[in-house]
């Protein structure tokens, strides 16, 4: 096992106050995440609570679960979160509604009514799990890229992370937060050494999302090439490739659950088509998205009669394919097929709708950007368009229109 620099040290009672404060400056690992975290949730927070008031004209009809409270009802009252909130206090629903909530995987659900235990309150755990679990995946995500990256791209990467223009979905009653923390931490455990854990890290994050099951060929890579690049005494055993290969449990666990409730092993699919959501080459997705407008592209253009939002999704699946392309040039092949397939399978789905999302979640992509940030100009070229579109869309999301 590898030790990690910045880990914190064992107690010691000789310790004064100044040498625990010097250590606990030393722990970058813990107090840089903390910042960037606290930093980015506040700017949105307050974002959120000053657009609310100032923009009240959407055209969606809004319902408001929590209207005494400007913050809790935005990140606990937009679109997705009430299908999470209604899982964890009345169960899953599948057959009679327009829009069955077996769609939604698991465990987001169980870790509110486990923390609703305490609070009493649904609504709040889900606020209180999703931050805390983005906050821990940082911390991960920053101990991860300083093992062979160091201190500099480790910041960047979690800074890059928070500023995404999706990233408010971390702090909103979504499964984007849990699914990084599983994904980040199993890989991260494995480059540790403790395949066990990351195994079991994988089950969980397979338990989050459908897209969970991509920790299989990012866990099955990594031992791959762990056990050609290191030295003998440091390869994994055989034995470690369970760690990839038993992640499917968690999706089939979810598929058990739902055929003995409901009959149907496959209704998380059934009820994501009623989104629209069915498989379909990305190729068609796209021609249908190129198709000449009445009055062609120019009067288009100029009248705003384009699919704006559609264009901007197709714009972040793009780059992501891009970036796992580097990804897989550099020879870094389980970061580079986990961006790949989880820009691909979403973009294969028959919808652009949420793509910007699903991709905020592909992490080896942000290492990437960070280590390009160590240019001046590329830092300060990604810090504008990431700051300047994550405030426009959580304008947007707080008043109910549609970013994903």
């Amino acid at each position: 096992m590898t030790h990690d620099p910045g880990s914190m040290p064992e107690d010691n009672p000789g310790l004064n106050s100044r040498e625990i404060l010097d250590r606990f400056k030393a722990a970058r690992w813990l107090w840089v995440p903390l910042g960037a975290f606290t930093i980015t949730r506040l700017a949105i927070f307050i974002v959120a609570y000053l657009s609310v008031p100032l923009i009240q004209d959407s055209t969606v009809p809004p319902y408001h679960i929590r209207p005494d409270n400007i913050l809790l009802d935005v990140f606990g009252s937009r679109w997705d979160t009430g299908f999470y909130l209604s899982i964890a206090e009345e169960g899953y629903v599948h057959a009679g509604v327009e829009l069955p909530s077996t769609a939604f995987f698991p465990l987001l659900p169980l870790f509110i009514r486990l923390v609703s235990t305490f609070t009493r309150d649904a609504l709040i755990s889900g606020v209180l799990v999703a931050n805390l679990a983005l906050l821990l995946a940082m911390i991960l995500l920053y101990r991860l890229v300083r093992l062979e990256a160091g201190e500099a791209n480790a910041t960047r990467s979690v800074w890059y992370m928070l500023i995404f223009p999706a990233s408010f979905f971390g702090s909103a009653i979504y499964s984007e937060s849990l699914f990084l923390l599983g994904a980040i931490g199993a890989l991260y455990l494995a480059r540790k050494g403790y395949w066990e854990s990351a195994g079991l890290l994988g089950i969980l994050t397979a338990l989050t999302r459908l897209m969970g099951i991509l920790v299989m060929p990012l866990l099955l890579l990594e031992w791959w090439q762990q056990r050609r690049t290191r030295p003998p005494e440091q390869r994994p055993a055989p034995w470690a490739v369970l760690a990839g290969l038993l992640v499917p449990l968690g999706t089939l666990g979810y598929m058990l659950y739902l055929k003995v409730a409901f009959g149907d092993p496959l209704a998380f699919a059934h009820a994501s088509a009623a989104w629209g959501r069915e498989p379909q080459s990305p190729l068609t997705t796209l021609l249908n998205l190129v198709q000449r407008p009445a009055g062609g592209w120019l009067s288009g253009l100029l009248t705003g009669n384009i699919q704006v939002d559609n264009w901007i999704d197709l714009l972040a699946v793009l780059a992501f394919v891009a970036l796992g392309v580097v990804l897989l040039a550099r020879r870094r092949w389980p970061e580079g097929v986990f961006v790949l397939l989880g820009a691909l399978l979403p973009f294969s789905s028959g919808l652009l709708m949420s793509q910007r999302r699903y991709m905020w979640v592909l992490f080896p992509a942000f290492i990437l950007l960070a280590q390009w940030g160590d240019h001046p100009w590329v830092d300060r070229l990604i810090n504008l368009i990431f700051i300047i579109l994550l405030g426009v869309f959580t304008v947007m999301f707080a008043n109910w229109y549609w970013v994903g």
